[in-house]
């Protein structure tokens, strides 16, 4: 008798490549970011009367309400900014460790527009400590960046046999 449709309606199961040790430390790197843009919020609360001496020299026409005004936006802006990196920096982990192409493309996007905020963020008002630190985290990205485009991690998130 000729059956035209299987008569089993689960899909067969699908074999996935290990991942390649550029892919494994790429994502050990991001994870790691994620830590330090944790760790950023406590320095920057833990630098914020140097941010505000900071953003007083910068500003001197500034009354005193203004610059705690602009003190309290500026901590309540690292504590969110801290934890919405880390939520990216973790998610977008996650998705390379499973081979999801768009978020090796999306990581590197977010790294180039880390690169300009880095670059322009010297004419913030901040801590050093703070400026600094986010050095360490864009040197984290930028780690994890070049490992994502390795000849075998590009291969990996094309789905081939690594080489």
């Amino acid at each position: 008798m000729y059956q035209p449709y299987p008569t089993d309606t689960r899909m067969p199961e699908v074999q996935r490549l290990p991942a390649p040790p550029s892919v494994t430390s790429a994502v050990k790197v991001m994870y790691a970011g994620a830590a330090a843009s944790l760790l950023g919020i406590i320095i920057d609360i833990a630098t914020a009367n140097a941010t505000k001496s900071a953003l007083e020299k910068k500003s001197p026409h500034l009354s005193v309400s203004q610059v705690a005004s602009a003190q309290h936006t500026l901590i309540a802006g690292f504590i969110a900014g801290g934890l919405i990196a880390a939520a990216v920096w973790f998610i977008i982990a996650r998705m390379c460790q499973h081979g999801r192409n768009w978020a090796r493309i999306t990581a590197t996007v977010l790294f180039a527009i880390s690169t300009v905020t880095t670059v322009t963020t010297p004419l913030a008002p901040e801590a050093v400590l703070v400026k600094i630190w986010e050095l360490v985290v864009w040197l984290a990205g930028l780690a994890a960046v070049i490992l994502l485009w390795r000849r075998r991690s590009t291969g990996f998130f094309r789905g081939m046999t690594p080489a």
